[in-house]
């Protein structure tokens, strides 16, 4: 039940406001006599401090402010898919017919995510006298072209069995009942739920799949579990933005959501433009069939920002109690947390670290621990995850700031975005020195299984090289390149061609911007026996300024966009070559 207070004071967009009757934290409230949107964040006596998620010009004290009596929630249900929402749920598209012909959302503009006159064709799973406990699937509406979206029962409802249920073919519209239980709960297509409170499951699931996202230095170096969590920092043009397109575009989920949190509008409006005409490689069809935007721009109200990554997390839950694997996207979480600081300070709480609030961690904390794969409950048994991959935006570069090292503490995968990379067109541009993955271990078995012992020996490979080539690039500073012996000289230069020819991915070439792991595998294996046959030539006397000629640099680069049936007779055909050459160099010195 709603109540009402007055507003006694405003600073910035928190205000403060007495009430006669109770208030819970985290409330929905109404603000002013424009009634626009708002949450309490702290409560002290009969005053509520309230955060305002609208601009407050023109609000004076005096005004009332309306207590909702409901937290901030979500509808979920059919139409979710292809959406695009603000920072708290509101639909932006269609924005025009709602806003008086206005491109903008009006002052205390107020919507819901779902479209309640849409209709949907429901197919029914249970049948009467049927038992129905919380999150069983009772039912299917077609969503798209090809999904199908499970009408589950909602956390919480009191089982009992079915009385009646509608029958297949039935249009019905999301705030209609499809099913009502004997002991009185009625079902429909939609639930409502509160985006702070994390949904129920089963029990949690070992980190034992990858995700696969197809760029060959992230899943052979430093892959991601299956409900795993990734941090992808990186300065100003580094390229965290188009990763995560990429990640969204190539990787295994079945479902993504991305949150745009703080970033500038140009690039929210690029990922806008771009996502719709995108061609999903799973399915055939745009890409947006299976995704959900949360835009929240730079210019739009901070306070929203603090609650966009809660309202990705919720309908990432959703979809995995439907026993799918969802991608979670935000970027960056780095806005999420100057977001927190503007509020604490509003609020006059005892400053941390570079003026973030004390409680930082912990809040990065539980977002964290909404991820995961798990055992969902209801019936039938369904398994499903959560991965999260958060862009950090440290400023200059510095990845000792209080964010970057939080999040580094969360996650599992830190994918260490390079400038010096960046500048010199090096894309992805993961830094491979400061890089690392804890889920390797637990990966092990699935690609012994899958591929064998070769994708463990193929990542140890290319490290030892790469910190090999390190190596050699200090030494060449103090003494020279023509100082180094000829198997230190092929050495430097094998490293190169694992940089250049297996690091680097073109995300615009249709042969180069997704590899699969058996792709890769082989690819590790071609370089292994290219390293070790010239190797094997130097030991036979062979001079390096002698292999130079080979060009085995261009030979990798035309080699990587074979496609993966083609691959292992090319690879073959090609170091056939390369043997053949080194033979008749190693005539002369015998």
């Amino acid at each position: 039940m709603s109540s009402c207070g007055k507003i006694t004071s405003v600073a910035g967009t928190v205000i403060k406001a007495e009430t006669v009757k109770p208030v819970a934290n985290y409330e929905v409230a109404r603000v002013g006599r424009e009634r626009l949107l708002g949450e309490v964040i702290r409560i002290d006596g009969n005053v509520a401090d309230i955060q305002v998620y609208e601009e407050i010009d023109g609000i004076h004290v005096g005004e009332p402010v309306e207590f909702t009596g409901e937290l901030l929630g979500i509808d979920l249900g059919p139409g979710l898919l292809g959406s695009v929402l603000d920072g708290i749920g509101r639909p932006l598209s269609g924005i025009t017919d709602n806003s008086k012909g206005s491109i903008f959302l009006e002052r205390g503009f107020l919507a819901r995510s779902l479209d309640p006159l849409k209709k949907w064709v429901f197919t029914p799973a249970k049948k009467a006298k049927d038992p129905v406990y919380p999150g069983d699937i009772i039912g299917f509406v077609r969503e798209g072209t090809g999904f199908l979206h499970q009408v589950m029962a909602p956390p919480g409802v009191k089982a009992g069995p079915v009385s009646t249920i509608l029958p297949e073919g039935a249009e019905v519209m999301v705030d209609e009942t499809v099913c009502i239980l004997e002991n009185g709960p009625e079902i429909g297509l939609c639930q409502r739920w509160n985006v702070r409170t994390p949904r129920p499951f089963r029990e949690k699931l070992p980190f034992n799949e990858p995700l696969i996202t197809g760029q060959r230095v992230l899943d052979t170096m430093y892959p991601v579990a299956l409900g795993g969590a990734a941090v992808v920092p990186g300065g100003f043009g580094t390229g965290k933005t188009v990763t995560q397109q990429s990640l969204a575009k190539w990787c295994n989920a079945e479902m993504v959501v991305y949150i745009g949190c703080g970033e500038r509008g140009n690039e929210m409006t690029e990922v806008l433009e771009e996502f719709p005409h995108i061609i999903d490689p799973h399915t055939g069809r745009t890409l947006m069939e299976r995704m959900v935007l949360i835009a929240n721009t730079s210019n739009m109200p901070v306070a929203a920002r603090e609650a966009s990554i809660y309202l990705g997390m919720t309908i990432a839950e959703y979809f995995r109690d439907m026993g799918l694997n969802v991608a979670l996207m935000a970027d960056s979480t780095s806005r999420w947390a100057e977001a927190l600081r503007e509020i604490s300070g509003r609020l006059g709480e005892m400053p941390g670290e570079e003026g973030y609030p004390a409680y930082l961690g912990s809040r990065l904390a539980q977002y964290y621990e909404r991820a995961g794969r798990v055992r969902t409950i209801g019936v039938p048994d369904r398994k499903g995850s959560i991965t999260i991959f958060n862009a950090v935006s440290p400023g200059g570069g510095d990845f000792s700031e209080p964010v970057t090292q939080a999040s580094l503490r969360l996650s599992g995968a830190f994918w260490a975005l390079d400038k010096r990379l960046a500048e010199s067109r090096h894309f992805p541009s993961i830094n491979w020195k400061r890089s690392y993955s804890l889920y390797e271990k637990a990966l092990q078995p699935f690609f012994r299984e899958n591929l064998g012992d070769e994708w463990k020996e193929g990542a140890s490979f290319l490290k030892a090289l790469l910190d090999r080539e390190s190596e050699l690039l200090s030494l060449v500073q103090i003494v020279g390149r023509d100082a180094l012996s000829e198997q230190d000289k092929w050495d430097l230069e094998m490293g190169e061609i694992i940089r250049i020819g297996f690091l680097q991915q073109n995300a615009f070439d249709p042969l180069d911007s997704f590899n699969t792991p058996k792709k890769q595998m082989l690819f590790t294996r071609t370089l292994r026996e290219l390293h070790s046959t010239v190797s094997e030539g130097i030991g036979k006397g062979v001079l390096h300024h002698n292999v130079q000629p080979l060009d085995l640099l261009r030979g990798v680069l035309i080699l990587r966009k074979s496609g993966e049936e083609n691959f292992p007779g090319d690879a073959s055909a090609w170091l056939t070559k390369v043997r053949r050459s080194l033979a008749d160099m190693e005539e002369p010195c015998r």
